[in-house]
């Protein structure tokens, strides 16, 4: 009789997992396996990522770096691609953590969320133009690679009990990142744009740095978030001015990094 695994991880989830991650696509991490190669052996592929997640012995490969540029040539953007075996561990997580998430999340944030897209943040930021005059357009700089760990954990604990939740969550944000070259770098902060489990990571970070915090402090002010982007809607340019300053600090404060 086998032994009891430490940790309680539907093998239903990993394979609701796999499909997301097969209808998803994307390219193949820094093991080189695509999809296609993973689904050669799919049974065994899944039970040997379902054990040793169970076991508590998952330990996230490398991310594979890949840097795309910016729109207008402002510099380029760094994607972290995972492998397909980690893409599926990190969305079997993202099943666990995002029901009892997704609930609490500010009408405003519209990003990477369930029926809600970038086309429901224009609609309300059209709304509100012809409520206020003055809008401050948001844009966090480098916010991927900026997110605090211990405040992301500290986020993650306040919404699951699950200890392997936390233990894998604290282990992506950890991978280092795969460089062109083969040169491997540390991560100390920042979580990989581009990884299955960071849109939701990104989601929760953000909502008790800005939106529950805009909420408490600015309740009459209106805005719409859409991941790191934002727009928020003032009555003045006086007002403006005065609401960009705090917002400035908030963020600095909570990520050491401007707008």
């Amino acid at each position: 009789m086998s032994e009891p695994k430490p940790f309680a991880i539907s093998k239903q989830a990993v394979w609701e997992a796999w499909l997301r991650v097969r209808a998803n696509q994307g390219a193949a991490g820094v093991d080189g396996e695509s999809i296609a190669e993973f689904e050669g052996n799919l049974k065994g592929n899944l039970y040997k990522l379902w054990n040793r997640l169970s076991s508590g012995s998952y330990m996230p490969p490398p991310v594979r770096a890949v840097e795309i540029p910016k729109r207008a040539g402002s510099g380029v953007r760094t994607l972290g691609v995972p492998t397909v075996a980690d893409r599926i561990a990190q969305t079997v997580v993202r099943l666990y953590l995002e029901p009892g998430v997704e609930p609490m999340f500010h009408p405003d944030s519209y990003g990477y969320r369930p029926g809600r897209s970038a086309l429901d943040a224009v609609g309300a930021c059209r709304v509100r133009c012809w409520q206020r005059d003055w809008v401050i357009d948001l844009d966090i700089r480098s916010f991927f690679a900026s997110v605090d760990h211990d405040l992301m954990l500290k986020a993650v604990a306040r919404h699951t009990d699950l200890r392997w939740v936390l233990l894998y969550v604290e282990r992506w944000l950890k991978a280092p990142l795969l460089r062109g070259g083969g040169a491997l770098e540390a991560r100390d902060r920042g979580t990989p744009e581009g990884s299955a489990i960071s849109p939701l990571l990104a989601n929760l970070f953000l909502h008790y740095a800005f939106d529950a915090w805009m909420a408490r402090e600015y309740p009459g002010v209106g805005f719409e978030r859409y991941c790191d982007d934002a727009v928020v809607h003032c009555a003045s340019e006086r007002h403006a001015r005065v609401v960009l300053d705090v917002i400035a600090q908030r963020l600095a404060d909570c990520l050491g990094t401007t707008v």
